[in-house]
């Protein structure tokens, strides 16, 4: 099955009929959907499908089916943001499978094995923790932890995974030999901007590969204050914690933009949510990013302040919880620079496919933090855009894509017919 057909099969599942965009939430019945599709396309393929006891999947092409020993991982996530694009994750996975699919039908016969990997929960825009089942199968988040999140509807994590997997004890919820049997890993994924179509050496690529990931985090933003009517309360009577965070969101944009970084508030909750009536207390979750760890605590230093103060001048409360938090990422040089080369003579003139750091976050963050060595491959979006029903990526790109993947694989796993 070529890759346009297999990327037809799994663009209905989770995309909403009006706007084009994508709700496959970790563990929801659309996620389970998209899971579901990936275990019957590894098993029309005869790999070797393995679940950890979180939800995280690898499938195995092993030179002998019998052994099971580490091997060279790629893949990517299926679960999106809410209202996301079609890409963001899912191409690596479609890729994978398209990769094997090329190396199978060139007669390459692998020394090492190749696992084709499926993170849950990946964006956490369930249950707030980004990254949920790396950073679970790597042993950086303690499963109580985990388990004890919440989604929007005040359900707990622990029960929708028993729902999710029938038959699986939230007890032993976190097991995992992910790292382990990962010698290596590379994720394949859309560009999350416009590098590869605006490079600042002025040549484009298809694909390029990263350098790096950007240091970032996300906290939990709380203001309080006074419940009242619309009508009849006095402006300068008023304590609203929506003019707090309006403040607030306007000094983080203004932080964000003198200091270099990127700063966010896109998520609102606000209580009680009335029309007609001051709010009470409001939430608000600030995402910050930089090239460097000292400008983002830089810049969310002085955003926590200007709220503190302000929230003083309104009479309102504030304060503030670190959600999650990931660090300056920098990729295997020596890996990232050989795949540059594969990659170059792969699909291009045979100079090295272009460098680039990204400031969006991955497993395959997670996964270097964690001590593997890895690597992560872009697809050039010529908007630029993601995150959104406008995230694209061209067909002839795509299949750049596979085929780049496809040779780094080769070159990684080797070839018991004579490769290297």
């Amino acid at each position: 099955m070529t890759f346009s057909q297999m990327w037809a099969e799994l663009a209905p599942i989770g995309r909403d009929a009006d706007t084009g965009g994508y709700r496959r939430a970790g563990w929801t019945p659309a996620f389970r959907e998209a899971e579901q599709w990936f275990w019957d396309a590894c098993r029309v393929r005869d790999l070797a499908i393995e679940n950890d006891t979180i939800g995280n999947v690898v499938a195995w092409w092993r030179p002998d089916p019998m052994v099971r020993s580490p091997g060279v991982v790629t893949g990517s996530h299926l679960d999106s943001v809410p209202d996301g694009g079609a890409f963001d994750g899912p191409l690596g996975i479609v890729s994978a499978l398209a990769a094997v699919d090329t190396l199978r039908s060139q007669g390459f016969s692998p020394v090492r094995p190749i696992g084709i990997a499926m993170f849950v929960e990946e964006e956490g825009s369930r249950f707030g923790m980004p990254c949920l089942g790396s950073r679970l199968a790597t042993g950086v988040l303690d499963p109580a932890k985990a388990l004890a999140l919440r989604d929007r509807d005040g359900v707990g994590l622990a029960e929708a995974y028993a729902r999710a997997h029938i038959g699986m004890d939230p007890a032993e919820f976190g097991g995992s030999d992910i790292t382990t049997m990962a010698e290596v890993f590379v994720e394949l994924h859309v560009e999350q901007g416009r590098w590869l179509v605006d490079p600042p050496e002025g040549r484009t690529q298809s694909v390029g590969v990263a350098t790096a990931i950007w240091p970032h985090g996300r906290w939990r933003l709380e203001f309080g204050g006074r419940a009242d009517h619309a009508g009849t309360t006095r402006m300068e009577d008023r304590a609203d914690p929506l003019v707090t965070a309006a403040f607030t969101a306007l000094a983080a944009n203004k932080q964000a933009r003198v200091g270099g970084a990127r700063a966010t508030m896109g998520r609102l909750e606000i209580d009680p949510g009335a029309t007609n009536a001051v709010p009470e207390r409001v939430r608000a979750w600030l995402d910050v990013r930089a090239a460097d760890q000292a400008t983002v605590d830089a810049v969310v230093a002085a955003v926590m302040g200007q709220a503190e103060e302000r929230a003083n001048r309104d009479g309102t409360t504030f304060g503030a919880t670190a959600e999650s938090l990931s660090p300056l990422v920098e990729f295997d040089v020596g890996l990232a620079d050989r795949l540059a080369h594969v990659v170059g003579h792969a699909i291009g003139d045979g100079s090295p496919a272009p460098l680039l750091p990204t400031a969006a976050g991955h497993d395959a963050g997670i996964l270097a933090a964690a001590g593997v060595p890895t690597a992560m491959l872009f697809v050039r979006n010529p908007t630029g855009i993601s995150h959104s029903p406008a995230e694209h990526a061209d067909l002839d790109d795509c299949e750049a894509g596979v085929e780049a993947l496809a040779a780094v694989l080769a070159d990684l796993a080797g070839n018991s017919r004579g490769g290297a």
